[in-house]
């Protein structure tokens, strides 16, 4: 809708869920808690924004009259700026200036977030309560039962099991299919998938689907899971675990060479193998002599088991939209792992029972 659709509807309904005035003299907190709830509400397909336009409360019939923006161009610059850099993705939102009355106005168009990057909140706050609904005419502070709203929807499809459009089944490398049956089969040597075809594996999780001609074509999970290295590069060019080796306690910011970089790309299964060998191989080991023995044995001083399986939750929960690595940083006296993407659980529930995978594919291979 244009500024004089938007101001008839408001002086015929007044503000509801899918329209909001506003004064607007800047781009304050409340037009961003307001783009915030509008990208939220569950099925509401957005809303618009009225700037530069007032309730006139004293008249007879109160209404809507248009007061004018003094700088247009700097408010919109400050939104759009904003909204690309306040939440936790960024907010494409659409910014027009029009006139009425001979007075500058501007209409802001905010589409409905994709269920997938639902909440979007505001990240200096953090969830729940940094992230806002669209309740009637009123923007409100989620709460945790908003949270299973939100997660909820997201089950409608993940993204590791969309297709990825430039993949083929050349794409598939069968001996990172064999790879995963090696690994199975160390876990559970009966398992019932070991006796499937390939193509019936692949399949079974979730790895293949076809798509909207009939045919199979890898998803996100498949070629993250068996995909050949060029396919990997192709689709997924940021996808890859850096081990980092920096001197000293503390990160240093910019002195040259202040770090070495090791970067490991690899279809999973393998990527977790070389991933830990490097750490492995480069962590002190402690010794021990057995009685009774002759020879001793070594010990990493982190535990391969420990180690693994943040390696695991690290590739398992991280966000594949964002085109970044995972990242192994060793520290002198300690190992930090860092992935991208945010909690699926506010903070204040971290290390309680239960998980909110953010890849469902993924983490049931893993698992």
């Amino acid at each position: 809708m244009n500024a004089a659709q938007l101001l008839e509807n408001l002086n015929l309904l007044d503000e509801h869920e899918k329209i909001e005035a506003k004064r607007a003299s800047e781009a304050g907190k409340s037009i961003l808690e307001t783009i915030c709830a509008l990208a939220n509400e569950p099925d509401l397909g957005g809303g618009w924004l009225l700037l530069g336009v007032v309730r006139e409360e004293m008249a007879l019939f109160p209404g809507y009259e248009v007061e004018g923006i003094t700088d247009p161009d700097k408010v919109s610059s400050d939104i759009a700026s904003q909204c690309a850099t306040k939440f936790n993705l960024p907010l494409r939102v659409d910014i027009t200036t029009e006139w009425l009355n001979d007075k500058a106005v501007m209409v802001v168009s905010v589409p409905e977030a994709s269920p997938q990057d639902k909440p979007i909140y505001f990240t200096a706050t953090g969830l729940p309560r940094g992230a806002f609904r669209r309740i009637g005419s009123t923007d409100q502070r989620c709460t945790e039962d908003d949270m299973a709203v939100f997660y909820q929807s997201r089950q409608q499809e993940s993204f590791d099991a969309g297709i990825v459009s430039d993949s083929s089944m050349d794409d598939i490398d069968d001996t990172a299919v064999e790879d995963y049956r090696k690994a199975r089969a160390e876990v559970n040597a009966d398992a019932e998938e070991l006796r499937w075809t390939d193509s019936e594996l692949l399949q079974a999780l979730k790895a293949i689907r076809r798509n909207g001609n009939g045919q199979w074509q890898p998803t996100v999970a498949g070629l993250l899971l068996f995909g050949k290295s060029i396919a990997l590069r192709r689709c997924f060019p940021m996808t890859r675990v850096d081990y980092i080796r920096v001197p000293g306690r503390e990160w240093v910011p910019n002195p040259d060479r202040r770090f070495d970089t090791v970067e490991i790309r690899a279809p999973m299964f393998s990527l977790l193998r070389r991933a830990q060998a490097a750490v492995l191989d480069d962590l002190p080991k402690a010794f021990g002599l057995e009685e009774g023995e002759l020879q001793r044995v070594d010990k990493p001083v982190l535990p391969q088991r420990a180690l693994r399986e943040a390696l695991v939750n690290a590739l398992m929960h991280r966000s594949y939209r964002t085109q970044a690595p995972v990242q192994i940083i060793r520290y002198a006296n300690r190992l930090e792992i860092r992935n991208p993407g945010f909690s699926l659980k506010s903070p204040e529930h971290l290390g309680e029972p239960g998980s909110m995978p953010r890849n469902p594919v993924l983490a049931a291979v893993l698992h």
